[in-house]
């Protein structure tokens, strides 16, 4: 299996290429093709632009967190009702892990998807340097460069210039995207506001594919596709079988927190679940209860700006710290740790919150932003003690916690709450700022048997 394939590199953060790979994927769609999106990295905001265009849960793709089985596994799966593969990158083409190598990064997902990448450059407060960028991206690794896109262009002359310096690096300009304050994605302090916040977002990701896709050549792009399908990609073995079989009987129920506050989830975690339990989806910010089930997931987003909503929702407030009481699985990730403290200073006012975790939460001027590895040195309902964990943490928040807190996590790699530690457990809840895969091992069954276990009292 083969499918068609195209990554979309940038040299760089913030060069338009969510905006760039939305409007190919209209494209495409227009030709006729079911397209499935892809975000290389741990990014939960550029996805929900992917999906408002096509229809279809977009992925991510990380080697780091995923591992490179669980990256293939997912790539294949999704891939099993699509017709092409569009893969927006992260950062820049060739940053990862480190400055050594390209572990994690654009090009190595290219590489071990064996997939034709196109670079975008901002052309903004350039000319003909885009050549010279352009020919050091195609020389620099082995990855194989087949086409150039330009964005920011200003004026028809400007666009001359870009032109006449690309035509002699021997590459196709596949497209000359004009510069359109109309046509830009909306941000705040951790990039793209996610599109799950209103509807206005989904509409605007579908007019701004729209306008982006007038100005590539989506036909020259499908040839670069349908060559990709005869370059062979590595096989892989099916990822239901590295979990546990579903139980007999009466299936496990998790709910999920998704409205305009929490929204951080990827795609393939809410599957892995529903393998295994029924998912239910509850609003933090909405509902007045929460649904009857085995287990909470709270994951991340932006409590924040939602804190005077949620602080408003008293009952909920109630209900989600009664059954962390009564000793109910609670899993929660960043947002969702934000969300059980005691309260979230945001903008000069304190609004309270759960209440559960002895800690206040309050936002920094500084963003903290790495991959992580974390060892389990108590038992919780991600891991066993001695378990290695990977993930990412991604916040401008932090925490004041008091000093008898308990942590699940030692961190080796990255911050966590306190520089060394993550995880604050409390009764069967654990709730950290790192964020973890489920396809990576262990996870999921440890989180299967705490839901097993609390159903069984």
């Amino acid at each position: 299996m083969n499918p068609p394939r195209v990554i979309i590199a940038g040299v760089s953060s913030g060069v338009g290429k969510t905006s760039i790979s939305i409007g190919i994927m209209k494209g495409l769609m227009d030709r006729g093709y079911r397209i499935q999106g892809f975000k290389v990295g741990p990014d939960y905001i550029d996805p929900s632009y992917h999906t408002s265009v096509t229809g279809r849960a977009s992925r991510n793709l990380d080697p780091w967190l995923m591992g490179e089985d669980g990256l293939m596994d997912s790539f294949f799966n999704a891939m099993m009702d699509a017709d092409v593969a569009v893969i927006e990158g992260v950062m820049g083409m060739y940053d990862g892990l480190s400055g050594k190598d390209d572990y994690g990064s654009t090009a190595y997902v290219a590489s071990m998807l064996n997939s034709p990448a196109i670079l975008v450059i901002d052309a903004s407060k350039s000319a003909r340097s885009v050549a010279a960028v352009a020919l050091g991206f195609m020389r620099f690794s082995d990855v194989k460069i087949h086409g150039i896109i330009l964005n920011n262009i200003a004026s028809d002359r400007h666009a001359e210039y870009c032109r006449d310096a690309v035509e002699g690096l021997g590459i196709p300009l596949l497209g000359v995207v004009r510069r359109s304050r109309d046509m830009t994605l909306d941000e705040r302090h951790l990039g793209l506001i996610p599109t799950y916040e209103s509807s206005s977002l989904h509409t605007r990701a579908r007019e701004v594919a729209e306008h982006i896709k007038d100005s590539i050549d989506i036909d020259a792009i499908i040839g670069i596709i349908e060559r990709s399908s005869r370059e062979k990609i590595p096989s892989t073995n099916n990822i239901g079988d590295k979990y546990l079989h579903e139980e007999s009987g009466k299936r496990l129920s998790v709910c999920v927190a998704l409205d305009e506050s929490f929204n951080f989830y990827y795609a393939d975690n809410i599957d892995i679940l529903r393998r295994y339990a029924n998912v239910i989806f509850f609003s933090p910010v909405n509902d007045h209860d929460v649904p009857e089930c085995d287990m909470l997931y709270i994951g991340g987003g932006y409590p924040e700006v939602l804190a005077p909503a949620l602080n408003g929702n008293t009952p909920m407030l109630k209900k989600v710290k009664r059954l962390a009481e009564d000793g109910m699985p609670i899993y929660a990730e960043c947002g969702g740790l934000m969300y059980l403290s005691r309260c979230i200073e945001y903008n000069g006012n304190r609004y309270d919150m759960v209440g559960l975790i002895d800690a206040d939460t309050f936002m920094g001027k500084g963003l903290t932003l790495n991959y992580t590895e974390a060892r389990a040195i108590r038992e919780c309902c991600t891991s066993y003690v001695g378990m290695m964990l990977r993930g990412h943490e991604f916040h401008y928040s932090n925490l004041d916690v008091a000093s008898d807190i308990r942590f699940a996590y030692e961190m080796y790699k990255g911050k966590g709450i306190d520089g060394t530690h993550d995880g604050v457990l409390l009764y069967n809840t654990l709730a950290s700022y790192m964020h973890i895969h489920f396809s990576y091992k262990g996870v999921v069954e440890c989180m299967l048997r705490a839901c097993s276990s609390y159903r069984r009292r």
